[in-house]
């Protein structure tokens, strides 16, 4: 049973990324946080004002990583990504009152306001898995920062695959 779930997802995952061009606004916006300390890819802590939960010391891998990794110039999340949206999905589903903030990063390639194009569309595609598992629209706010917080410095293919991502940040 836990198989068809999965299949389904994936199935569905690809149907909703085939119509990527179409985004799904926040209802309600809300203010970037902006980092003074330079970029962290922990999303733990209160550096930026917004404490969080933290779920483990590997956030790529694992039972409810918080990152998300990207394909070049793609905004598609890939298959072997789906399950951790969905154990979020479950997250949000199960605790009514817990927010996330989905923050799209690029590498540096490309221009400033392509990036920051981008860096939304990943963001908003993640927001899509979760809205679509059950999550609701409240409890989701997306934010863009393009290349400008790298997780790893870099011009090389190695720090660009780290760089291709969005975090799942718990805001309460």
């Amino acid at each position: 049973m836990a198989q068809h779930k999965l299949i389904f997802l994936i199935v569905f995952a690809f149907v909703i990324s085939a119509c990527s061009k179409n985004t799904i606004p926040d209802p309600d916006p809300t203010e970037a946080i902006h980092n003074q300390q330079g970029a962290t890819s922990d999303g733990f802590g209160d550096v930026d004002g917004v404490g969080g939960e933290e779920f483990g010391d590997n956030l790529g891998a694992g039972e409810l990583a918080n990152i998300i990794f990207f394909d070049f110039d793609s905004a598609e999340v890939r298959a072997e990504d789906t399950e951790i949206v969905s154990r979020h999905a479950l997250q949000l589903v199960d605790n009514p009152n817990a927010q996330v903030r989905l923050e799209g990063h690029t590498d540096e390639r490309g221009s400033r306001e392509y990036n920051i194009g981008l860096g939304e569309r990943r963001a908003q595609s993640v927001r899509r898995l979760l809205l679509i598992q059950g999550a609701s629209a409240a409890q989701i706010s997306t934010v863009s920062f393009g290349e400008e917080r790298p997780a790893v410095e870099g011009s090389d293919e190695s720090a660009y695959e780290q760089n291709r991502r969005v975090e799942i940040r718990y805001t309460n």
